[in-house]
């Protein structure tokens, strides 16, 4: 880290746990077939655990069903194994060709539920957040320190960095905000 990049730093670091909370987010069910549901369960193929994504191809003929075709018919069963042990909660149809796994209806306590993981993915990712922030402070507070900068120019560089913080915050809890909605929309 340089002073002089220290903003556009803790903002790249601050996206990119922005982009895993969305990540995290587009893998939690909401009663509609998503290929991001499956796509990193881990599956134990040819002697080591690889994620179905690399070993199958995944995609939605609609909208409560996922189609999960193996690249090699011979993973099928593992496949099979992994899908149901992963916790998705879905139970898959093997038909020899393919994997089918139809969306059941989510109950409402398996919504409000779910709406709890998603608020608590959401504080998760708000800490890791605020640990950016404290670690974007120290190397300001250790510059001024060191005499690079002036303690004006630290009280910039606080001021700055709170506010980048408290933007990010205030995008997560949006998104959070937004999945809640899709989950408890019926």
């Amino acid at each position: 880290m340089n002073i002089d990049t220290i903003i556009e730093d803790l903002t790249e670091k601050m996206d990119s746990g922005i982009g895993h909370f969305k990540g995290v987010l587009e893998g939690l069910r909401t009663g509609k077939a998503s290929p991001n549901l499956v796509q990193d369960v881990m599956v134990e193929a040819y002697g080591s655990k690889m994620k179905l994504r690399d070993i199958a191809n995944i995609n939605t003929p609609d909208a409560r069903t996922i189609n999960v075709q193996p690249y090699d018919k011979t993973v099928m069963k593992e496949i099979e194994k992994a899908i149901m042990i992963s916790g998705v909660g879905i139970t898959p149809i093997n038909d020899g060709q393919m994997i089918r796994l139809p969306m059941p209806e989510l109950s409402e306590e398996r919504r409000k539920d779910m709406v709890k993981m998603v608020h608590s993915k959401a504080e998760d990712h708000k800490i890791e957040l605020r640990n950016i922030r404290r670690d974007g402070n120290d190397f300001a507070k250790k510059s001024q320190k060191n005499g690079e900068i002036t303690e004006d120019d630290l009280k910039l560089y606080l001021d700055d960095i709170q506010k980048l913080t408290d933007n990010k915050i205030k995008e997560i809890g949006s998104l959070s905000d937004t999945k809640e909605k899709e989950l408890m929309t019926v």
